[in-house]
């Protein structure tokens, strides 16, 4: 019998340890991503909580970077070419662009080497 899985609370990615700060910066400011209070618990261990939508993403610390992968995030937006325009802006590289999946999107890396995806809805 399946798990009857009803929806998603949040999603994690790693960052680098020596990337933290400039990866959450990363987050808070490219992003905007109002960041939420971890449990006390928590907290030691480095990273944020974010708050994204009705989802949160929690960025969790490694001592070591990860290899590069195609394991990715996908972000929404309503307007592809405004986060186009932004990224350059910004002076990030992208990755890829392409449509599929009914999404207008690109590809960017965070400064840890995340693979991001913005899409929108076409």
């Amino acid at each position: 019998m399946p798990l009857s899985i009803i929806g998603i609370d949040h999603v994690q990615i790693t960052v680098p340890k020596a990337l933290e700060a400039e990866c959450l910066a990363f987050y808070r400011e490219i992003f905007g991503f109002s960041e939420i209070p971890k449990p006390e618990n928590l907290r030691g261990r480095g990273g944020a909580w974010f708050q994204v939508g009705r989802l949160q993403m929690h960025i969790g610390v490694d001592p070591e970077p990860s290899p590069r992968s195609k394991r990715h995030i996908c972000f929404l937006v309503a307007d592809i070419g405004a986060a186009k325009a932004e990224v350059a802006r910004r002076g990030l590289a992208i990755e890829e662009e392409s449509a599929a999946e009914g999404l207008s999107r690109i590809f960017i890396l965070d400064p840890g080497g995340n693979r991001i995806e913005i899409g929108q809805l076409v």
